[in-house]
């Protein structure tokens, strides 16, 4: 079985915190899909078991990121994704899928960096990454001001996109199980799941574990500009 590579982040929040995702080996920046060019700004609509929230992405802000994220909702790839790092406070964080080939896959279509030119202010939205270059499918939404990652470690998390509507749904995900787990592994229902164990197994490894995590039902877009 092959593992997926953990990066660890770490910032202050309310004392220390940290920030979990995971990139794979082998994992090769791609050029954008020049068969769907992400238009300049697009709607998204994230169907929850919350409710729904949408989120507008700009291209202005990171073309790159962009470009990638439209290419992924292209491909429905955000549909049944738990929530499955929620740190009031801090971040909502998604974006490895409930089936393993997938999350696999696209773990390994990662993009290059560029620069951060909106800051990660309440309601952005930001690809999650470790070291240089491996932004893939994994996304958080900042639910404070958290301008230290602006350019943190030198790098930077850019953000594509804010909430527009429903950020009281995103306020309102559960976090009862705090953050990711330690190398050392989670305690059920004390600590937040491990990202290896989510790439192996997928979502049978949380409905286990972590019954009560917040998901995707659908993430569609539902308008473009300029319109096509």
């Amino acid at each position: 079985m092959k593992t997926v590579r953990r990066m660890t982040l770490l910032v202050l929040v309310i004392g220390a915190a940290s920030c979990h995702y995971s990139s794979p080996f082998g994992c090769r920046p791609e050029s954008p899909d020049p068969k769907q060019p992400a238009p300049d700004s697009f709607r998204v609509a994230f169907e929850t078991s919350k409710g729904r929230f949408d989120v507008m992405a700009r291209k202005s802000w990171a073309p790159i990121g962009v470009a990638h994220f439209y290419t992924v909702l292209q491909n429905k790839y955000y549909d049944d994704a738990r929530f499955f790092r929620v740190v009031k406070g801090f971040v909502a964080q998604f974006g490895m899928s409930g089936e393993p080939k997938k999350t696999e896959e696209w773990q390994r279509r990662c993009i290059a960096d560029e620069p951060v030119h909106h800051t990660n202010s309440r309601g952005t939205v930001a690809f999650a990454r470790g070291d240089p270059n491996t932004r893939s499918v994994q996304l958080f939404v900042n639910l404070a001001d958290n301008p230290v990652l602006d350019n943190l470690s030198g790098f930077g998390f850019p953000p594509i996109g804010e909430v527009v509507s429903g950020m009281d749904v995103v306020d309102s995900l559960y976090s009862g199980y705090g953050d990711s787990a330690p190398r050392s592994g989670p305690q059920y229902g004390r600590e937040g799941p491990d990202q290896d164990s989510i790439a192996a197994r997928g979502n049978a490894y949380l409905n286990a574990g972590w019954p009560k995590l917040d998901f995707i039902k659908t993430a569609r877009i539902v308008q473009e500009w300029p319109p096509r």
